[in-house]
């Protein structure tokens, strides 16, 4: 069997490893466009930040192609997919043949009108090259730009104020995070990163950029103007999948897959951010794009192209953050549609800074957000996993005191 795995990130490494568990003579070939060994691309932030150094982002040894006896093609990147004849063509001008195919692609940063081709200090958050090319510039660097409120931005902000430099976070939502929580977290998240020195500006976005090759300043649609000298974009990313034609493969936001990792065209698998698969709490396709799904698809699609058919449970989109003395989880449905079949209770608590919303559809929990106080999150996101029926009242499921032995009794 010949394999292929586009994609050398979490989601193909873990599809890698599960093919040579089950055929350890399969020839396994690799096309990724990093160069840097397999690592942890959560952690690209704590490099930002100072608190790690590259030699920790690695997840596999340098040996790690050898030891599973796969042939890398590293630095190159595929540029069209010949469904038909299994075969595809990368940038480089390989033609590279498969019987099972993965892909793995994950998701490129979305650029903004606003950028120009060439400026040395503008900056995605998205590999490791970028990191280091962003500390690059830092020893000259008095007044940062994070446009978006994402995660990503998220993370952008936090590093470069522990660097202690001037940062000004633009966002168009109402506060930071509005993905992964609601309006009364997203304003307890406001306050904290605001009282720690952040520059906070809502509704905002930049319209254009003064600078040849650098940036020196940011245009705002609010008419006002902010000199700069480092900008990180992240509004957002879409699934790579340049190469990936809609008449040979479903795609909608991303690559849809069913049960098994499976595409609609035989052999060829997907996983990771550039898979739309089902999602537990929607009951629908959707993209998951952690970490912990990615391993899971990546893991699971690699079994199912070596012939051991497995099903995929599905996703479930899952966050844990620390925003300095605020730690904030959430998971599933935090944005339920207004129909009668879904109820929320939350339960507010300003004095002890803490606050529960449990997102409940009929008898079931479909999401939660916590701020502090989330010990007892691991249970509630196993009950969404597990989509248990609960006759508990939801009184106590807000109670900080709420624990499994509770369900039990």
């Amino acid at each position: 069997m010949n394999y292929v795995i586009v994609g050398n990130g979490v989601a193909g490494i873990s599809a890698a490893e599960a093919i040579r568990q089950l055929d350890p003579g399969g020839r396994l070939t690799m096309i990724a466009a990093e160069t840097f060994p397999p690592y942890c691309r959560p952690m690209i932030s704590l490099l930002l930040e100072g608190a790690v150094t590259p030699e920790k982002l690695p997840i596999r040894p340098p040996s790690f192609y050898e030891q599973l006896q796969i042939q890398p093609i590293l630095g190159d990147s595929v540029v069209s997919l010949d469904v038909p004849n299994r075969m595809m063509h990368t940038r480089q001008g390989r033609t590279v043949a498969f019987d099972r195919l993965l892909i793995a692609t994950g998701a490129d940063p979305n650029p903004i009108p606003a950028m120009k081709p060439g400026m040395k200090n503008v900056f995605f958050m998205r590999t490791e090259v970028q990191v280091r090319q962003m500390l690059d510039v830092l020893p000259q660097v008095r007044q940062a730009l994070v446009l978006g409120g994402g995660l990503v931005g998220f993370k952008a902000a936090y590093a470069l104020l522990h660097r202690g430099l001037q940062a000004t976070m633009l966002i168009r939502s109402d506060y930071p995070l509005a993905m992964q929580v609601d309006d009364q977290a997203g304003k307890m998240i406001l306050k904290e990163l605001v009282g720690h020195g952040l520059e906070v500006k809502v509704g905002v976005d930049v319209t254009g950029f003064d600078g040849v090759e650098k940036v020196t300043r940011a245009h705002l649609s609010d008419g006002t103007d902010l000199p700069c000298d480092l900008v990180i974009v992240s509004k957002g990313v879409s699934p790579a999948l340049s190469f990936v034609s809609g008449d040979q493969i479903k795609v909608n936001q991303g690559i849809v897959v069913d049960e098994y990792l499976a595409t609609t065209a035989a052999g060829i698998f997907a996983a990771g951010d550039v898979a739309e698969a089902r999602d537990i709490t929607r009951g629908t396709c959707r993209i998951n794009a952690i970490w912990p799904e990615a391993v899971d698809q990546g893991r699971l699609a690699g079994m199912n192209m070596a012939g051991r058919r497995v099903a995929y449970r599905g996703s479930l989109g899952r966050n844990v953050i620390r925003i300095f003395d605020l730690d904030v989880m959430t998971g599933g449905l935090v944005h339920p549609p207004a129909e009668p079949a879904y109820e929320v209770h939350s339960a507010l608590d300003l004095r002890r800074r803490t606050y529960r919303k449990l997102v409940f559809h009929q008898d079931r929990l479909v999401g939660i957000i916590m701020v502090n106080a989330i010990d007892q999150g691991g249970i509630l996101l196993s009950l969404i996993r597990s989509r248990m029926p609960l006759a508990i009242p939801r009184e106590q499921m807000l109670s900080p005191a709420f624990n499994y032995r509770t369900l039990l009794r």
